[in-house]
């Protein structure tokens, strides 16, 4: 039963989030909240995986949720789900486009869906932005405003801004200094 569960969840978040693999990140906060399947802290470990692993995020994501729910099949049968809307949402537009493209309708739809990706984008983006460097939980505990902010991580991240605008490092040499800061951090108990 997990396995159509899976399929399902998957299903529909590949057909809804237009706009690529940051869109489905509130298809995954929602997820997230309706299952039980992982955390929010779970999911800010699956975005930086994703967007550190080769293939798009939003599959990416899916084939950690299932291994993380149900193993290797389950990782298979996820991935599947998020992959199969977008496989058949392009064979039906390749089929028609040519005999609508010009179409004043069809032109519309098109503006209308860019406009959704942005907003799905823009989001996901504040999502992580929450996630990443507010610290809500610890805020509504103490009411002190010094609290809202993850400091450590406003550090790391204007660092990192300043390092890439100065030297522009390859993105893998970016991605595997971060993570060695990230590695380094944990095991001094500064996250």
């Amino acid at each position: 039963m997990i396995y159509l569960r899976l399929f399902y969840e998957f299903f529909k978040i590949g057909f809804f989030a237009v706009g690529g693999g940051l869109a489905t990140l509130p298809f995954l906060e929602k997820l997230s909240a309706s299952t039980g399947w992982f955390t929010v802290a779970d999911l800010t470990d699956m975005i930086a995986i994703s967007e550190s692993t080769p293939g798009p995020i939003g599959i990416n994501m899916a084939t950690y949720t299932g291994f993380k729910t149900a193993g290797v099949l389950g990782s298979i049968v996820a991935t599947l789900g998020e992959v199969l809307p977008c496989v058949i949402m392009v064979l039906i537009i390749a089929r028609f486009l040519r005999r609508f493209s010009d179409n004043p309708i069809v032109q519309a739809v098109f503006y209308g869906l860019r406009a959704a990706s942005v907003g799905l984008i823009a989001a996901a983006g504040l999502s992580v932005l929450q996630i990443s460097i507010l610290n809500l939980p610890l805020f509504e505990q103490t009411h002190r405003l010094f609290d809202l902010i993850q400091w450590r991580s406003v550090i790391l991240a204007a660092a990192l801004f300043f390092i890439i605008k100065k030297w522009k490092p390859h993105p893998v040499i970016t991605i595997a200094a971060s993570a060695v800061v990230g590695v380094i951090f944990r095991f001094a108990g500064l996250a």
